[in-house]
């Protein structure tokens, strides 16, 4: 009697028997950026990245389509050459600003 009873509940068409279905959104795609440096990118950095007001490991990604290891060398190595100054170091993301001249 029990299984009787049971068996129409279930094919009953209400909200409880229908399973939701979750939109499938927008998938962004796999940005594909260089993962090694070559001439012209060595010269856009030098030429390019000393002029930015701000300068940030997300920023060269974004601008120069190159790898976040290859930005963070790109950064160490202009602020060796006193291209670009420090403004805030956080161990997550370092933040500078391009040399003038009084410094």
């Amino acid at each position: 009697m029990a299984k009787a009873k049971a068996a129409p509940a279930a094919s009953s068409g209400g909200k409880a028997a229908k399973k939701k279905k979750w939109s499938k959104g927008k998938v962004k795609d796999k940005a594909q950026h260089a993962v090694t440096l070559d001439k012209a990118t060595f010269d856009r950095i030098f030429k390019e990245v000393p002029a930015f007001k701000f300068i940030s490991q997300s920023i060269l990604i974004e601008r120069l389509k190159i790898n976040g290891s290859l930005a963070r060398v790109a950064i160490a190595h202009l602020e060796r050459e006193k291209l670009i100054k420090r403004i805030v170091h956080h161990s997550s993301q370092l933040i500078y600003t391009r040399a003038t001249a009084t410094d």
